[in-house]
């Protein structure tokens, strides 16, 4: 495996990894070993990080292609390759509760995995902790790998076929509006509900609240498939709790993860954090 020192973090996946400056130049066999790490184990904690956005793009150009923003470029047209995760402003002002911001990042609290909804969906994201609350604000994270492992033959069998139908605006919608520009950057698209590991061959399967329906089966069917396969995957015994501190650079694998963020208040607790993804190689839309 890897000459990097790591730590298993949970039963079905999650490593914790030390040894290594990511602020540094990570090429090389260095960055075939991170990669190898991460299809090994999904989720990569590496703790006491000092990253500025400058390095934190150089890491993320090391493990491929950088994914723009869909946020920033449905509403405006422009590429940028970061998001901020929380209740901090570029500024360094606080935003509390009752900020509009502050309620759309409440979606993040629903299971998913990121970028499902587009046409070439993001392999990993890469998520840097500057500022975290006191207090809540965890990450929680399963594995649709190890949920496919647990299912019975029959319903592998019966899952293997199918497609599904990603849609932001399904998902986001249930919890703040979502901006007309913004969502006609991101019609709905179509992806293999079975996936696997293009480099191990592991299989899973795709789900999440971007998840809408099944191509070709009516909505009472599709939500009874999507809403079983999402509680097996989701169990209590089966998840990760990710509680962050300043420094935490995390890598998830959103190909065969899901993750939901949980609350913090943030009238009281300071939250920033800078995210970016690599792009993933598998593309998908919908069915003529």
């Amino acid at each position: 495996m890897s000459k990097l020192h790591h730590e298993p973090l949970h039963a079905d996946f999650g490593a914790r990894v030390d040894g290594v400056d990511l602020s540094a130049d990570v090429t090389g066999s260095l960055a075939e070993d991170i990669l190898g790490l991460i299809d090994t184990y999904s989720f990569l904690c590496f703790p006491a990080q000092s990253m500025n956005d400058e390095a934190l793009l150089a890491f993320t150009r090391a493990l491929g292609e950088p994914e723009p923003e869909h946020v920033t470029l449905g509403r405006t047209g422009k590429t940028v390759y970061f998001g901020t995760v929380g209740n901090v402003s570029d500024d360094g002002t606080k935003k509390g509760n009752a900020h509009p911001n502050t309620k759309y990042q409440t979606g993040n609290q629903l299971w998913h995995a990121d970028s499902s909804f587009r046409e070439r969906p993001c392999s990993v994201t890469i998520t840097h902790a500057h500022e975290v609350p006191g207090e809540g604000g965890a990450t929680e994270f399963v594995s649709t790998r190890a949920a496919y492992a647990r299912l019975p033959k029959d319903m592998r069998e019966t899952i293997e076929p199918l497609k599904v139908i990603h849609d932001y605006v399904f998902s986001r919608s249930q919890v703040a509006p979502v901006d007309p520009a913004h969502a006609a950057s991101l019609p709905p698209v179509a992806h293999r509900l079975v996936r696997k590991n293009p480099g191990t061959g592991a299989r899973n399967y795709y789900v999440g609240s971007h998840t809408r329906s099944v191509v070709g089966w009516g909505g009472v069917e599709s939500r009874t498939l999507i809403d079983d396969l999402m509680a097996r995957a989701t169990r209590r015994e089966d998840i990760l709790a990710h509680q962050w501190r300043a420094g935490d650079t995390v890598i998830w694998d959103n190909r065969c993860l899901l993750h939901r963020g949980t609350p913090y208040d943030a009238n009281r607790w300071r939250r920033r954090m800078r995210q970016t993804r690599v792009a993933g190689i598998e593309t998908g839309s919908l069915p003529g």
